[in-house]
């Protein structure tokens, strides 16, 4: 028989281990306020027009930061029937950089829960976005020590993850993924056949939202706060082992 026990964890990263989200959705806001000079926000369906490029953009420009700062220039030129001006749209590149800068800020409870699990399992961490960014954070973030491997991927579905466990040489059945994310984190795990624990956060990107999982999964679990993974990585081996 197969052997089923649970023997990798892995954790995303943005709004998982440490604030992501919260910074986009300020950016977002200061993007508004800028294109607002030029255009009626009402009428200018401005934040599901800036959604719509940015979602036509991922396969040009990927995820993160840069991606998105380009989409929010081309959204601006475009709202604003080309007349936003030069100064507007290096205050928008601004925006991104702001973005770049800031300072890694740790979940609460992820440093311990984290640490525990890494005491008995594999534990690996796996990422998307911009390449630099994502590898920056990674760095401040003072746990990378404890992950046996970290990947920074292009984008997080069944065919990445997929590759992922045959470079980790390690059945979908023995691996568990943490993430807040149900599009990219948990959805292409639980298709492969492996396991889930979903810690969501308090906003999200509309995009990462994109999935469809019943609650009652057979192989999902949902945590509220960090402290409650280790014990949760515990009940899903448990019943993996069984």
């Amino acid at each position: 028989m197969a052997d089923s026990r649970i023997r990798m964890i892995g954790f995303d990263a943005d709004d998982t281990l440490w604030r992501s989200q919260d910074y986009f959705d300020q950016a977002q806001l200061d993007f508004e306020r800028i294109v607002g000079g030029y255009v009626d926000l009402r009428d200018a369906r401005l934040h599901e027009r800036l959604y719509e490029i940015e979602k036509r953009n991922i396969g040009i420009f990927g995820y993160g930061v840069k991606g998105m700062v380009l989409s929010m220039i081309e959204a601006a030129v475009e709202i604003t029937g080309e007349r936003i001006s030069a100064a507007d749209l290096h205050r928008i590149v601004e925006l991104g950089k702001d973005l770049l800068r800031h300072p890694v800020e740790m979940l609460p409870g992820i440093p311990e829960a984290v640490a525990q699990i890494a005491a008995e399992f594999e534990v690996v961490l796996i990422t998307k976005g911009d390449l630099f960014h994502q590898e920056a954070k990674v760095r401040q973030c003072g746990l990378a020590d404890l992950f046996q491997r970290i990947e920074i991927v292009s984008e997080k579905d069944t065919q990445t993850y997929a590759r992922l466990l045959r470079v980790f040489d390690l059945p979908a059945q023995r691996f568990v993924m943490i993430g807040n994310s149900l599009r990219s984190d948990i959805a292409p795990v639980l298709a492969l056949g492996g396991w889930g624990i979903h810690i969501p956060y308090h906003t999200t990107w509309a995009h990462e939202n994109e999935a469809e999982i019943a609650a009652d999964a057979p192989r999902l679990r949902r945590v509220d706060q960090a402290a409650d993974l280790p014990q949760a990585v515990r009940e899903l081996a448990k019943v993996a082992a069984a």
